[in-house]
């Protein structure tokens, strides 16, 4: 049986962000669970791409192998669900991947999981991360223990990398 990857979704998701990790996993042999804030069945993308999200309340993250955030506008939708901010604090105090990047960094300080962390994401984000307690470093990746965090779309591919590298170790 494949292990599962939990995989975030709301409306204003960004593409890349979201498809691109989406397939690797694929490609690596892990079944990847769609995960929404349980608001809708269908989210929509910045550009109109829609997916299907499983409800949140229904996941039980003990099966899974972590999860990843995509950004785009999403996360300020995320970031105000509490079963989505539970699956993330549940993956991290186990020990878990959560893996998040771009503007999904506003999910990591709402699940309160970043005093004392080194992380980095969007600029326009990284006043939040720092008042919540992080290092910001402006470097395509930042791995601090079980937590990855990217910047931008154009360091997917770096940020699927070090995914995996931790998933495979």
């Amino acid at each position: 049986m494949a292990k599962k990857i939990g995989l975030f979704v709301e409306d204003n998701y960004n593409e890349i962000e979201f498809w691109y990790p989406y397939y690797r996993m694929l490609e690596e042999g892990y079944e990847v669970i769609v995960i929404g804030s349980g608001r809708a069945d269908i989210y929509t993308s910045k550009l109109g791409t829609r997916t299907r999200g499983l409800d949140p309340t229904t996941i039980n993250s003990d099966e899974l192998e972590g999860v990843i955030i995509p950004g785009g506008f999403a996360p300020d939708k995320m970031r105000v669900s509490k079963p989505m901010l539970e699956i993330v604090r549940e993956l991290f105090n186990n020990g878990k991947l959560v893996a998040a990047i771009c503007h999904a960094g506003w999910v990591l300080v709402s699940a309160g999981i970043l005093k004392g962390k080194q992380v980095t994401a969007c600029q326009s984000i990284k006043d939040d991360l720092v008042n919540a307690g992080a290092e910001f470093l402006d470097q395509a990746v930042v791995v601090d223990g079980n937590l990855i965090t990217s910047r931008v779309p154009d360091d997917v591919p770096s940020f699927s990398k070090e995914i995996l590298k931790f998933l495979n170790s």
